[in-house]
């Protein structure tokens, strides 16, 4: 199997990074302690090198009626500048991806993949605009993408932008994304800027050609030096997507799996006047029962002790298996281990006490509501 690297592989070479396979990408995993890292974002910020992730444009005159059938969502009553965090299903209604996508125009839309599945959906996409008046591009392998994550991320980032930029940094909503000037070794470039993450924490996304990519990365380490600011891994990154409840593809989602039992209901749009690709699916799916007629529903889970519950172990009530946890391990900043579980829909109430089975010897968990995590504002 052919290993991918990021425009920034060799920096993170340099920075003495250990190495995981994501997706395909050869990806860091820590540069030195994971746990320093997550409580960096925590705290103050780290920096991640996102280049794995997708980056599909859609463009042209049907670009909003093309991703409203494209997609569950609503794309089309997006404002420009802002996001929306949606899903690709097939026809069953099975979740392809999730995924945020950018109006940066009337007609013009970044739409954003999993690094796993980035290919996956660009064909998707392309293959679905058949009938509609746009143009599908994939960009992703010349585009690079970094992310500033943590209490400290918007003055890291302020620091690269001139002063009569600086308000459309300050002023930019969660979930919004413009193009902002930064400075780079004394060249001055507008790059798309984003604020969505995933860690819980503020920041901002930068998305930047492949060749500008290691200048950026550098420039930003040693402007954010004086903030905290650290590289930061993978290792860390689903600590911290854990704890702030955010469901990554592979575990929480599924092609086998849907948006109402995940707990992604309020991002498909049935009420749209527009068909899409597993409408009829999923309104079915919603209509048999509370949107759960898999029988089972997605649900936090929070240890009573101090041993973690791991993907893939078995949840029981009384004995009996009821679920099976989807991701898992102990929070560092929370102080107990935390898990996000699918359990049948009888007991997944807040306040539910159930086991897990951990290698053999049943652990007390109880059902708690999601996210585990949420910064003080």
């Amino acid at each position: 199997m052919t290993e991918n690297h990021t425009a920034l592989y060799g920096e993170h070479r340099k920075a003495g990074a250990s190495f995981t396979d994501f997706g395909g990408w050869q990806m860091p995993l820590k540069y030195s302690s994971e746990l320093a890292e997550h409580h960096a974002v925590r705290n103050a910020a780290g920096l991640f090198d996102l280049s794995h992730m997708g980056e599909v444009w859609v463009t042209g005159p049907d670009a909003a009626a093309f991703l409203d059938y494209a997609l569950a969502g609503k794309l089309s009553a997006v404002a420009v500048g802002k996001a929306k965090y949606s899903l690709i299903c097939n026809v069953d209604g099975g979740i392809v991806d999730d995924l945020i996508s950018y109006r940066l125009a009337d007609e013009r839309f970044l739409v954003v993949p999993n690094a796993g599945n980035a290919a996956t959906v660009a064909g998707l996409l392309a293959e679905r605009a058949a009938s509609f008046n746009v143009v599908v591009e994939d960009a992703s392998a010349e585009t690079s993408l970094v992310a500033v994550q943590g209490p400290n991320a918007q003055a890291i980032l302020l620091s690269l932008v001139p002063a009569e930029q600086h308000s459309l940094v300050t002023e930019m909503k969660y979930y919004a994304a413009g193009e902002v000037a930064i400075t780079v070794n004394g060249t001055t470039n507008p790059l798309l800027v984003a604020r969505t993450g995933y860690t819980g924490e503020d920041g901002f996304e930068i998305y930047v050609p492949n060749a500008d990519a290691a200048a950026l990365w550098q420039a930003l380490l040693e402007n954010g030096a004086d903030q905290g600011l650290i590289p930061a891994g993978l290792a860390s990154r689903d600590s911290l997507r854990l704890e702030a409840g955010m469901p990554l593809y592979g575990n929480e989602l599924s092609i086998e799996g849907h948006a109402y039992s995940a707990g992604l209901g309020p991002v498909v749009s049935l009420a749209k006047e527009s068909d899409f690709i597993g409408k009829a699916a999923l309104a079915a799916i919603k209509e048999a029962g509370d949107g759960v007629s898999s029988g089972r529903k997605l649900v936090g889970l929070k240890g009573a002790g101090r041993r973690a519950a791991r993907g893939h172990y078995t949840v029981l009530k009384d004995g009996a298996t009821i679920g099976e946890v989807t991701s898992g391990q102990p929070s560092p900043t929370l102080g107990y281990p935390v898990a996000m579980a699918y359990v049948d829909v009888e007991h997944a109430t807040v306040g539910t006490l159930l086991d897990v089975d951990l290698r053999g010897k049943a652990e007390p968990f109880e059902v708690v509501a999601l996210p585990f995590y949420k910064r003080q504002k």
